[in-house]
């Protein structure tokens, strides 16, 4: 991955990226978003699917489980704690993996 995706965006620049992450939030420093699941163990399975890629990209995401849901917290802790065109870059495959899940 490239620095440049590593830059501080704005508040403009987030909710105009956010605009196109339906269901995202931006609050707090970060944008999140809540997964359903059918049960804990497919919750657990998706995080398991989703590892390789953080580790890919250097990204990871604050991860809260709670038993069916997930919740995601993106924000760049090497850029102080702020949201970068990398945590929308994650949020992206994130959805794209929750989408075509077989589960």
């Amino acid at each position: 991955m490239e620095n440049e995706d590593l830059r501080v965006l704005a508040p403009k620049e987030i909710s105009k990226k956010i605009a196109d992450c339906p269901g995202w939030i931006y609050a707090d420093n970060k944008i999140s978003k809540q997964f359903e699941f059918d049960s804990f163990l497919q919750a657990i399975e998706f995080i398991n699917l989703l590892t390789p890629f953080f580790e890919r990209v250097d990204h990871h995401a604050d991860i809260h489980i709670y038993y069916k849901k997930i919740v995601f917290d993106l924000q760049r802790f090497s850029a102080g704690g702020k949201v970068t065109e990398r945590d929308f870059t994650v949020a992206r495959e994130i959805d794209r993996l929750y989408e075509n899940r077989d589960m």
